[in-house]
């Protein structure tokens, strides 16, 4: 059995994620429900809980505030937020889970499914959040947090030459000749680079644009990476390029 803790200064959202844990996650028991941050924190020193769903936006201490004030997080976290386009993707960049909403079932199975595995947060990957979510600009930091089995990998963008698809897995090639498989399809990982100069030339590749070193036209329509690695070139994706550098 899972011991979990709901955090969310909305009543209403709280007793409903209660319902669907009671209905959906049969093996999780809801030890506490706080509709107040400071409470909240009390409740995890007290219960210490295997599984913690927080609200990020609530009056006098928000998730970030509650967390730094928790100390050592050995719990799984699911974050809780409603839609934001932006918000979405600070998410998929620091690889943390969270849950939009209305909260959907299948969601909630999923989430609590990865709790089981006693994955905790890293704080770098909390850090790289907070930045994005607290930064007042809508810029994404140098670093994105790419998951794998036993752990968390933190890349710096400006290092991934392209990402390759292989079903539903993505391959990250980068400078020093490393790779990095994630558990996330191609598109998740575009629409996560795709404003920190990538761009997706073919329904297999993504690849970073200072990184290419050459385009050769004709039949086999491809770019030379910096690693001297071919790339082909979809041909309705050729545009794009034009769009980007205008000299093709």
């Amino acid at each position: 059995m899972l011991k979990a803790i709901i955090i969310d200064d909305e009543p209403d959202c709280v007793r409903l994620l209660a319902l669907q844990l009671k209905m959906y996650c049969p093996q999780v028991v809801v030890a506490a429900e706080c509709t107040e941050s400071e409470d909240g924190l009390i409740k995890i020193k007290e219960l210490q809980p295997d599984m913690v769903f927080l609200d990020i936006e609530m009056p006098v201490m928000n998730g970030f505030q509650l967390l730094e004030k928790a100390g050592p997080i050995h719990f799984s976290l699911v974050f809780v937020t409603a839609y934001d386009k932006f918000a979405v993707k600070a998410f998929r960049f620091s690889a943390l889970d969270y849950l939009l909403k209305p909260i959907d079932g299948k969601d909630l199975k999923a989430a609590v499914e990865k709790a089981e595995q006693r994955r905790w947060p890293e704080k770098q990957q909390l850090s790289l959040l907070k930045q994005q979510m607290q930064g007042g600009t809508k810029t994404f930091p140098d670093k994105i947090a790419l998951p794998y089995q036993n752990g968390v990998t933190f890349a710096e963008v400006k290092h991934i030459i392209y990402c390759e698809s292989d079903n539903n897995y993505t391959r990250f090639y980068m400078v020093d000749g490393h790779q990095h498989t994630v558990a996330k399809t191609l598109g998740d990982i575009q629409e996560v680079l795709e404003e920190r100069n990538f761009l997706r030339v073919h329904r297999q590749y993504l690849v970073n644009l200072d990184h290419i070193k050459k385009y050769v036209r004709g039949e086999g329509n491809y770019l030379i990476l910096s690693n001297n690695q071919h790339i082909p070139v979809a041909r309705n994706q050729k545009e794009r390029l034009i769009e980007k550098f205008g000299w093709l």
